[in-house]
């Protein structure tokens, strides 16, 4: 109820004019529900429904609201927590609702009546979609892990730098790969990543590891390939104070000790030794280290991530890896598609990686002109996106121009190539040709025909022969 105590500035006005004011302002209270939400519900203190608003209605796959009219709110929606709000009195100002397949941004408020009673309560649909929430959950996300990471001691803050969010690519394959990695995120078993040289295994580990349970536990990697045979078992395990000679007297962790409770990604796993494979498939089985020259076993809790550019199959088949270790680390195995397969992701990983270039460096954004794009997307990457990264990180500090033409590229253009039938090395000839022309004229087809010492026409044919713009 309003009452002129009510008003602002006490303004005093005749119980008449009051009950009028009152009509008037629920009766703007409704219209707002109606026309600038998305969904609106009222329930009473029975929790059944006394008014729905007409969107509401239709997004329920109701003719009329006056369907809902006395239901039982939650038959109507059986995710609510209206009634929830009705025993509490509390409001609920911001949550998830799932109806079927869909999920609303809900806000959940008491009505009370003027001696502060129960009479009911009002449910607001912000969004349909939580897209509208992103930039400040992000932002809510980011505080957290900053104030998380403050509250760390030195040595375990070891995070991730990277989610699925930053894995770029929209093709088949890479699709494939990113939803095999959020199942590998959802659950905590051993994770085999396979793929050549360059296509961002540490990165998607990262990713996983992000997006797991064990998101603010440590992420260490190591490079079994990187590290001298005698030290592994040292680097894997610990040592014990004076193990070895040289050994710290104070002891040292290992690898494993560093992530307990996180994540431990091995890096070029098919380099390990034959003699330190059976000690890592006793430790995944028992979840226990002893560190070198110690008799005392330590309990650890660490999901492994192993990543290989070999083939651990025909390493098994030579002798050159334990078979048991292959089956206990091949649980849930991730190909990474070489660039050639995604040829379609290159535009948008290019325009990505220009502009994380740009901020590190400190200048513009480069652009790339739709030759040198062509160009890019015609290479086989032998190096991957490691390669593709290290073409346009070279072209951008060569050039001085915020467009990055043909040109830029052309010490990468005119590195050797495998032997290919001489049809298809002519045919080759001629696109680059056509390009360089085109880019030589800057578009301009007579001047490209002219410099080609071919007529318009004859440039036109072999243009939409080689699909070229």
């Amino acid at each position: 109820m309003i009452t002129s105590s009510s008003l602002p500035g006490g303004l005093a006005i005749s119980p008449a004019r009051g009950e009028e004011l009152e009509s008037v302002l629920r009766q703007v209270c409704f219209d707002l529900f109606e026309k600038q939400l998305p969904g609106a519900i009222v329930i009473n203190r029975d929790a059944r429904v006394v008014w729905l608003s007409r969107s509401y209605a239709q997004l329920l796959g109701l003719a009329t609201p006056l369907e809902a009219i006395g239901q039982d709110v939650r038959q109507l929606l059986p995710e609510t927590r209206l009634p929830e709000v009705i025993g509490t009195g509390q409001p609920l100002l911001l949550d998830f609702m799932r109806y079927r397949d869909k999920t609303f941004v809900v806000t959940r408020l008491p009505i009370l009546n003027e001696d502060g009673q129960i009479q009911g309560a009002a449910g607001i649909l912000l969004y349909e979609t939580w897209e509208p929430l992103k930039p400040m959950v992000d932002k809510f996300d980011l505080l957290q892990a900053t104030l998380g990471k403050s509250r760390q001691p030195r040595n375990q803050q070891r995070q991730a730098r990277y989610t699925l969010k930053d894995i770029i690519g929209q093709s088949p394959a890479c699709l494939r790969m990113k939803t095999l990695a959020r199942r590998a995120a959802d659950l905590d078993t051993t994770v085999l990543l396979l793929g050549e040289t360059g296509t961002g295994k540490e990165l998607l580990a990262q990713a996983i590891h992000a997006d797991s349970l064990r998101t603010n536990k440590p992420f260490v990697a190591l490079n079994v390939a990187a590290i001298p045979e005698t030290l592994l078992e040292a680097e894997f395990f610990g040592a014990a104070p004076g193990a070895y000679t040289g050994a710290d007297r104070r002891g040292r962790e290992g690898k494993f000790k560093v992530a307990h409770g996180g994540t431990l990604f091995l890096d070029e796993i098919g380099d390990m030794p034959l003699a330190l494979q059976a000690k890592l498939l006793r430790v995944l089985q028992e979840q226990e280290i002893e560190p070198l020259g110690s008799n005392a076993l330590e309990k650890i809790d660490v999901r492994v991530i192993a990543a290989t550019s070999r083939d651990l199959g025909a390493m098994v088949e030579a002798g050159q890896f334990r078979a048991d270790l292959y089956y206990r680390l091949n649980v849930l195995p991730i190909e990474l598609p070489p660039l050639r397969q995604r040829i379609g992701d290159i535009p948008l990983l290019a325009r990505t990686m220009l502009e994380e270039i740009g901020k590190r460096c400190g200048y513009p954004r480069r652009s790339l002109s739709p030759p040198a794009l062509d160009w890019l997307t015609q290479q086989p990457w032998p190096g991957n996106i490691r390669q593709l990264r290290n073409a346009l990180e070279q072209a951008s500090m060569l050039s001085d121009h915020n467009e990055l033409t043909l040109a830029d590229f052309a010490p990468g253009a005119r590195r050797a190539q495998p032997v290919r039938p001489l049809a298809d090395t002519l045919a080759r000839a001629e696109r680059e040709a056509l390009i360089d022309a085109l880019a030589a004229a800057s578009g301009n087809k007579t001047e490209a025909a002219r410099l080609l010492g071919l007529g318009r026409a004859t440039l036109y044919e072999k243009l939409a022969a080689h699909g070229l713009r």
